[in-house]
């Protein structure tokens, strides 16, 4: 569970940097945002991997969750488009993700099997 609120962590700071990123355009005091949220993005990352996450796991979960939730807040925060083939590829990112962590807990399962038949 720690590992899963640390990449929660990841993914919140990243995407607040990105946001940060384009609101420093106006008001530069935000880039101290920008650079703490990617800091700490990094940070939580690394400690999730430290906590034993695969790192195709967090990874992938982490750059989709980030492009993905860029892209929504970026329309509710800086009115950006979000047309429909753009809300196509969210959904397809999200179907992504889900399949990158099915496939995960099946390695698992299948690792645990394979190390229980050689006990």
């Amino acid at each position: 569970m720690t590992t899963w609120l640390l990449l929660a962590g990841a993914i919140a700071s990243e995407v607040t940097a990105s946001l940060s990123l384009k609101g420093a355009l106006d008001q530069p005091a935000l880039y101290v945002i920008v650079v703490t949220g990617f800091v700490a993005a990094f940070t939580f990352l690394f400690a999730a991997l430290g906590q034993g996450m695969a790192l195709g796991v967090a990874y992938g979960i982490w750059a989709a969750c980030g492009v993905a939730l860029t892209a929504v807040l970026s329309s509710v925060i800086y009115d950006e488009p979000l047309t429909p083939l753009m809300g196509l590829g969210i959904a397809v990112i999200i179907g992504g993700v889900l399949l990158v962590e099915l496939g995960s807990q099946a390695a698992h399962a299948a690792t645990a099997s394979a190390e229980d038949e050689a006990l």
